[in-house]
């Protein structure tokens, strides 16, 4: 007798969803099933319906099961009725469905990228070549690929060429960021790889030397002056990259970011670069979120490169948060997904499922403790600790203190303050707990070897120092 056909299983899925979903069944071959995937005119899965599916779905293609996505609502014994075959909710979240047929989770590549990241060293000038050397280093294994020497107004930079020269010696890619037309001939002739920034006045300096020009519009005609400047080094068979300028909130934010998209439309292959600072470093706000949604910008745009700069303290890791968010958004982007699933590391704040455990799951496990080892666990509705004596939940951690007794151990009462502390913070966020391990804050905190690099490294700080090259100007 012939081996009988594997079972055959009809996904159903929205617009956005489709590709992934192909690609997640495709990375699971050999499956023990043979599958199809059925596009039901929504775009979103998760807003499907079980009536929905009920009136779209007329032709099984032969399916033996159909899988509906796991937040699909309504009854599936109904639907199951209706279409005459069994009918499985899913898992909530695609990456989850390796490990709902039993498989191992695909692992994410988040190992190439496109957008190389500028990280401007904006005191260059006050830094001996030690410390711009070691915060250059420092820069680099936060995920830097150009270190941009920052020249500032009104500040002698003497030992401009040593520095250059003694970065490119020790292996980096150099850019000299200035205004004043001098100190970018000085840079461009010592070696540097490029130069922030020319306008359409000062094309010369191209002329000059070897190094790639980083294009900037002039005063008032924006595009039009910045494609002038493009022409003129296209017409000399000239690389460049080409900076429309992003502006601060409400200095013209909204209108730079249409520039930069009409910028990619009227010239679909050219380089462009966009200066990340205008909004990370003058917007109060944490600096994660931005780097994702930007990164989201320059991922669909195709941008070649960022100019980051880590001057305000609110700003500190925004080097680590650009490498991780063009990782992200690169390989979602080559999956055809929403940049959803592939990596926690643009969580600082939240989790996407932080509390695995229920009321009543917690409350089982603690009825089955026999010893009187303390337990944190977080959930929903609070703080639980537990063990043989006692089960307490609260949503402040110091109101478990007159319940464990442990008011003669201050080894042990240190131990569950600082634990209840981190068990309290979770819950308050909506971050997954573990007990006795740290809370995991993605690349706003530095690993503890670039806490102790960044301590030998320190140079003098700006208290002073605006970075805006908003419409091309620094001050």
């Amino acid at each position: 007798m012939p081996d009988p056909q594997p079972e055959h299983l009809l996904f159903l899925t929205g617009h956005l969803a489709e590709r992934s979903l192909r690609r997640q069944l495709e990375s699971m071959e050999p499956n023990p099933f043979r599958w199809s995937v059925r596009d039901m005119g929504v775009n979103v899965a998760a807003l499907m319906t079980t009536d929905l599916i009920e009136r779209r779905l007329t032709d099984l293609g032969g399916a033996d099961r159909v899988v509906i996505p796991g937040r699909c609502r309504g009854d599936i014994a109904r639907l199951a009725g209706k279409l005459g075959v069994p009918v499985s909710r899913g898992p909530e979240e695609l990456i989850d469905l390796p490990r709902f047929f039993g498989r191992k989770a695909k692992v994410r590549d988040l190992s190439r990228y496109e957008t190389q990241i500028f990280a401007e060293i904006v005191e260059a000038p006050q830094l001996d070549i030690a410390a711009i050397a070691s915060r250059a280093q420092a820069l680099r294994d936060q995920g830097a690929d150009v270190i941009d020497l920052g020249c500032l107004p009104a500040t002698p930079f003497p030992h401009l060429e040593d520095a250059v020269r003694h970065l490119k010696a020790t292996g980096f890619t150099v850019s000299v960021d200035s205004l004043d037309t001098e100190e970018l001939l000085r840079g461009g002739r010592a070696g540097a790889d490029y130069l922030l920034s020319l306008r359409e006045d000062t094309l010369w300096i191209a002329d000059e030397v070897a190094s790639t020009p980083i294009l900037i519009p002039g005063e008032g005609d924006r595009l039009d002056s910045l494609e002038r400047a493009m022409a003129v080094l296209d017409g000399k068979g000239r690389r460049y990259l080409a900076d429309p300028i992003l502006d601060p909130i409400h200095f013209g934010f909204t209108e730079s970011i249409h520039r930069f998209r009409e910028l990619r439309r009227r010239h679909p292959e050219v380089p462009i670069m966009m200066g990340i600072g205008n909004i990370t470093e003058l917007t109060h706000a944490d600096t994660l979120g931005m780097n994702a949604l930007l990164f989201g910008i320059v991922s669909e745009l195709h941008i070649e490169a960022v100019l980051a700069v880590q001057v305000s303290e609110h700003a500190r890791s925004v080097i680590r948060e650009a490498d991780r968010a063009r990782r992200v958004m690169f390989a979602a982007r080559e999956d055809g997904a929403l940049p959803k699933d592939f990596s926690a590391d643009l969580f600082a704040l939240h989790e996407r499922k932080p509390f695995p455990l229920g009321s009543d799951d917690i409350a089982d496990l603690a009825a089955s403790v026999k010893d009187g080892n303390f337990r944190i666990v977080v959930a929903e509705d609070g703080v639980h600790v537990f063990n043989r004596d006692g089960h307490h939940v609260a949503e402040d951690a110091f109101s478990f203190w007159p319940k464990l007794g442990v008011e003669d151990d201050a080894a042990h009462a240190f131990y569950l303050g600082a634990e209840l502390a981190r068990a309290e913070i979770a819950w308050q966020l909506g971050k997954r707990y573990a007990q006795d391990e740290p809370l995991r804050w993605g690349p706003a905190v530095a690993p503890a070897s670039e806490n102790l690099l960044e301590q030998k490294t320190a140079g003098p700080t700006l208290t002073h120092r605006r970075h805006g090259r908003s419409h091309g100007s620094k001050s």
